[in-house]
């Protein structure tokens, strides 16, 4: 029975299903806090952003410049602009060794945008996405937003939180569809081995399961670790998905440029998608991204270098101060120091720790919690090194104090 005349039903506020298993990017909300207090006029020492601190080199953004004066400000295909898909499979093969063609790729705002796009084609109720923990935050929610369970395989901290093969193995069941491998690794900087990397898709393919690797840090490796993909092994494209982004790599983050190159299929199953969801990624950005793919790589080895200066200076800090332990991350821009020692009644949960040094010492930092490892810290050092010092005083005066 209809309404009468004049008077009101009131709207239900009712979520689906889908929104309701899955929350805010405890990342995000680390920044949010962090920024309200900057907006007063506090001097935060922020370890939370998860950036390059870098700008945008000078020849891409005169790409972007030229793509707007040139009036290339109009949709396109959704999976984005010919030239630039060619020029990623390009790079890609020139980088790190695979083969890629244009109907094999997809470009997406953003690496988590093709991340959830691959995740939303593949898992349907039921299916079982193995997520070795530490974990990027946002993998877990997009498997569980898909209707998937997402499974977690706790890496250890001796063994610098790497991936094993054995391990993996034995984390798969019959409902395993797939598993997300994330090297150089947010948060831990954990590096798999290349050799061993080759034996956890060897593990996939003889078990019938997708391996996604998420290769957004792939160029920031030290020491012995070198950028690596899976996709240079012979034969290694069916049952394969990469992950890649212009964020970090190019100081992009804010442009959204990422890409996905796996079976033409699943790249046609994964536009479909995009094309009813976010349509295109911004044409101008896609220009940009077309010159970051062409143009000269000088700005990457001299963010590296700068990277590696911090990751000394801010490992040696933390591991000055009386218990906590550190291992050193081997890429990526993050250290993940556990500070379990000094969790205690009033602090008993490294969540509690992060607001408390917010609270006390304006520190950001995100909470071990976030990542699936509880009594850890994770700390970006993409910020200079005079804030990095000021940040280890404030965390040494905070942790002195917190027994």
């Amino acid at each position: 029975m209809e309404p009468a005349t004049g008077t009101k039903v009131e709207v239900e506020l009712r979520f689906a299903a889908r929104v309701n298993r899955i929350g805010v990017s405890p990342t995000m909300a680390v920044l949010q806090a962090a920024e309200q207090l900057k907006a007063k006029g506090v001097d935060v020492a922020d370890f939370g952003p998860g950036e390059p601190d870098f700008p945008t080199p000078d020849h891409i953004k005169r790409a972007a410049i030229k793509a707007l004066e040139e009036n290339k400000t109009k949709y396109t295909p959704a999976a984005g602009i010919a030239p630039l898909r060619q020029a990623i499979c390009d790079w890609h093969a020139r980088e790190l060794g695979s083969s890629y063609q244009p109907a094999e790729c997809i470009v997406c705002s953003g690496g988590k945008h093709a991340i959830f796009n691959a995740v939303c084609s593949l898992i349907s109720a039921g299916d079982e996405v193995v997520i070795p923990s530490p974990y990027w935050v946002s993998y877990p929610d997009i498997v569980k937003y898909a209707g998937g369970t997402p499974v977690f395989l706790p890496t250890r901290a001796e063994d610098e939180f790497v991936l094993r093969a054995a391990d993996l193995e034995k984390a798969l069941t019959p409902r395993t569809r797939m598993v997300i491998a994330n090297s150089p690794s947010n948060p831990s900087g954990a590096v798999i081995p290349p050799d061993e990397l080759a034996k956890i898709f060897a593990v996939c393919q003889r078990r019938g399961v997708w391996l996604m690797t998420d290769e957004c840090y792939s160029h920031f490796t030290y020491g012995g670790a070198k950028p690596y993909s899976v996709a240079s092994l012979p034969n290694s494209k069916a049952g394969l998905i990469v992950i890649g982004s212009l964020s970090k790599t190019f100081a992009m983050t804010g442009w959204r440029v990422g890409y996905a190159l796996a079976p033409q299929p699943l790249i046609a199953s994964m536009t479909k998608l995009q094309s009813q969801s976010t349509s295109n990624t911004t044409s101008i950005a896609q220009y940009a991204g077309l010159e970051a793919m062409r143009g000269p790589m000088d700005s990457v080895p001299a963010m590296l270098s700068e990277y590696a200066r911090r990751r000394e200076r801010i490992v040696a800090g933390l591991r000055a101060i009386a218990g906590i332990t550190c291992a050193a991350p081997a890429g990526a821009f993050y250290v993940f120091p556990n500070i379990a020692a000094h969790l205690n009644p009033s602090m008993p949960t490294d969540t509690d720790a992060a607001k408390q040094l917010l609270e006390k010492e304006r520190v950001a930092v995100v909470p071990g919690e976030a990542f699936g490892a509880p009594g850890f810290l994770r700390l970006s050092y993409a910020t200079s090194l005079d804030r990095i010092d000021e940040g280890l005083r404030r965390l040494a005066r905070f942790f002195g104090s917190s027994k």
